[in-house]
């Protein structure tokens, strides 16, 4: 006795379309990563300038507490914000020389530019805020052009 059927063919292998399908979702895993890793490195980018900011105000600080006489009287406080683009020449004092090197510090960390500024207020008590103000705006989303990291400290 013979089947009239006919034999159906069994399927030895992937098809075309199911491995389509695979690397369409590995593609969209792949991409998922990439973003995830350029988010990652801007935002570490922002998190190391912040770090930045606060050692600069902890390296002047510092350096008023060499010489507290002057900082106590004032001769360490701005006016104005000193600008990156702009440092003032180291005088021939103390106070004027470091200032004139932080603020060439704050240029090399983050740039010369008229957005990187830096300010101390400082009392008679010796209660002294330092301000720095740079540009994050690499930080990717939710960076800002204007960051500022005030630092308050006694000498």
């Amino acid at each position: 006795m013979t089947n009239s059927y006919p034999r159906r063919a069994t399927q030895s292998g992937v098809g075309l379309i199911e491995v389509l399908v695979a690397v369409l979702v590995l593609s969209i895993g792949f991409l998922g990563v990439a973003a995830l890793e350029a988010r990652s490195l801007s935002t570490n980018n922002s998190a190391m300038a912040r770090s930045m900011a606060t050692i600069s105000s902890y390296s002047i600080l510092d350096a008023m507490r060499a010489d507290v006489g002057n900082a106590k009287a004032g001769v360490y406080n701005t006016a104005s914000p000193l600008s990156a683009a702009s440092c003032p020449a180291a005088g021939t004092s103390l106070a004027s020389a470091q200032l004139a090197q932080w603020c060439n510090q704050l240029g090399t960390n983050f740039g010369k530019v008229s957005t990187t500024t830096g300010s101390i207020q400082c009392s008679a008590a010796g209660l002294c805020t330092v301000t720095v103000s740079y540009d994050d705006s690499r930080a990717g989303w939710g960076g800002s052009t204007s960051q500022k990291v005030a630092t308050k400290g006694m000498l």
